[in-house]
């Protein structure tokens, strides 16, 4: 993933260097990210790196406010092709929550990881509200919501069941040594068993799309 050392020229030294977050991240863990690291493996000059970043804590704040943002745009996307297809949206979505955390496990890890973030700001705010908000909304749009500001017994059951299993699976507490594939096809069993619960009758047959190419917000 090493990117050619004119990046800063082109303006974009920024994203590589958050790129070069989840290539180490995704290595060694979120421990191991430091700025002269991440600079390094961009290759360019540690000063350079600390002209967008002032430390760690602003480079992992940007890397955690990319990843609300992509798992934002993966769910609605997701939404919109089940839609599209004339699918219920809520076992492509569901899926789609856990195979980015498959695919991206730095970013999900550190999504919500405040210990090492600044909580407070702006950019990090409006992108936790706003994936808050989206999933509080009848977990993003695809159950029942008879209150959009509020978290019903249902939106926490549909949220705390898929992110659950997207946890257990990227510390391994579940799975373990099993493929993608392998882990997918529980998930879908899982959400399966949960569609009744929310008077669902559509059973999900293919995973969503592979596709990880999301722009962040």
């Amino acid at each position: 993933m090493r990117k050619e050392k004119d990046a800063y020229h082109h303006g974009q030294l920024a994203e590589s260097l958050l790129d070069a977050v989840d290539e180490i991240a995704s290595k060694f863990g979120l421990e191991a990210v430091t700025l002269r690291a991440c600079a390094k493996l961009v290759g360019v000059a540690p000063s350079a790196a600390f002209r967008h970043y002032a430390d760690k804590r602003t480079l992992m704040t940007a890397f955690a406010t990319r990843a609300l943002c992509q798992l934002f745009s993966r769910m609605e996307q997701a939404r919109n092709e089940a839609a599209n297809q004339g699918e219920q949206a809520f076992p492509v979505v569901a899926m789609a929550y856990i195979a980015f955390a498959l695919d991206k496990p730095a970013f999900f890890r550190a999504m919500w990881r405040e210990e090492g973030i600044y909580i407070n700001d702006k950019h990090y705010v409006d992108a936790s509200q706003r994936l808050n908000h989206y999933l509080q909304r009848g977990f993003a749009n695809t159950i029942a919501d008879k209150d959009p500001d509020s978290l019903s017994p249902q939106e926490l059951l549909a949220w705390s069941s898929v992110h659950g299993l997207a946890g257990l699976f990227v510390e391994n507490a579940l799975g373990q040594g099993l493929g993608r594939a392998h882990k997918l096809q529980q998930a879908r069993a899982m959400v399966r068993a949960l569609e009744p619960v929310f008077g669902l009758s559509n059973v999900l047959t293919q995973s969503p799309g592979s596709d990880t190419s999301v722009q962040s917000c």
